[in-house]
């Protein structure tokens, strides 16, 4: 059974819910957009599934509810923020707002956060930054999920990444990976749907291919492209934990995690396009490369064929008018919430 619910009443309900547990209001807002935006985007797995998660977070202490970040060095096209373990979300749309200031000034800018906490889709603001006419690129390390290449114990994050660009008149150009497989949240997303997953998703714990959510998720998520998605990983946590000054490896806990304080880390590297060209040109060119993509013959089967980030703004067009369907198990999680902050569910519809 799932539950269909209007995005903009989802929003309320989550940033009621995140004021109630003690987040301002313009942080509670941004926090709960990112949810529901990844839910139009069609990936629930980061969706409002993941709000009983920081909500345990909160209440536990390992992250705190009033997000006081800390520029700790500064060196003008570079500078180094201590999050100070307060809300992902919040941090990393700082650093979107900072990283975009510096690259106007110096052309490039790079912005380290330390000490922060899981900010859900890495894209969600690599595009801010695109829509302000920068490239961006964002990676953030994770808790342990994968094994490295050859062992049989998990001990790397998944680690995603985001690069994102203008694209004219196309609007943006975004991809936004982890090097596993899958992404965890895919995981958690079946368990609570009751679906299996494919078969080269993940292993049990001791090692065994599975089809079983329940036992991937205390087992091991496979690497993305065989050896290719261990090393880029273990690159991913160099960038975002151990040059940042953050945990790494083993280190880093996750948000599944209620109690434990993260110490995750995010690098932003943002290039103010009219330091290279004009921006009309860029949009140009994006576009000419966009066009030739999109033009290419399509395969058997296949109806179009879609530039990175396409795919998810035509969901939202759709999902933003039809709703957003949340699994039963969701549902029922947020209804717990409700009960314990007093903040109404929101309405849900019937398909038409």
């Amino acid at each position: 059974m799932s539950h269909l619910v209007h995005a903009d009443a989802l929003t309320t309900f989550g940033t009621q819910v995140l004021v109630a547990n003690g987040v301002p209001l313009a942080d509670a807002q941004l926090l709960a957009d990112s949810l529901v935006t990844a839910e139009l985007w069609g990936h629930s797995s980061h969706g409002m599934l993941r709000l009983p998660w920081y909500v345990e977070r909160l209440r536990s202490g390992a992250m705190q509810a009033d997000t006081r970040s800390e520029h700790v060095q500064d060196n003008g096209a570079i500078l180094v923020v201590d999050g100070h373990h307060g809300i992902g979300q919040v941090l990393t749309a700082q650093a979107v707002t900072l990283g975009i200031e510096r690259a106007r000034l110096h052309g490039i800018s790079a912005i380290a956060v330390r000490n922060s906490n899981h900010f859900g889709t890495a894209a969600y603001f690599t595009r801010r930054a695109a829509q302000a006419g920068c490239v961006a690129f964002l990676a953030t390390n994770a808790s342990p999920a994968m094994a490295p290449w050859g062992g049989k114990q998990k001990a790397i994050g998944t680690n995603p990444w985001s690069i994102a660009a203008p694209a004219g008149s196309k609007g943006v150009a975004v991809m936004d990976i982890a090097n596993t497989a899958v992404a965890r949240g895919k995981i958690y997303l079946a368990a609570e749907r009751g679906e299996e997953i494919p078969p080269l998703w993940a292993a049990d714990e001791n090692g065994v291919p599975t089809t079983d959510a329940q036992k991937a998720i205390h087992g091991l998520i496979l690497p993305m492209a065989g050896h290719k998605g261990y090393v880029i990983s273990f690159m991913m946590d160099v960038l975002a934990g151990v040059l940042t000054g953050s945990h790494f490896g083993s280190q880093v806990a996750g948000p599944y995690d209620p109690a434990r304080r993260s110490g995750c880390g995010h690098l932003l590297i943002t290039i103010d396009i009219k330091a290279m060209l004009g921006e009309d040109e860029f949009g140009q060119r994006m576009e000419a490369l966009i066009d030739e993509i999109k033009a290419i013959p399509k395969a058997d089967g296949v109806e179009e064929i879609f530039f990175p980030g396409e795919l998810e703004d035509s969901h939202t067009r759709h999902l933003a008018a039809a709703g957003i369907s949340l699994a039963d198990n969701t549902w029922q999680s947020l209804g717990k919430l409700a009960a314990e902050t007093g903040v109404a569910l929101p309405a849900y519809f019937h398909p038409a």
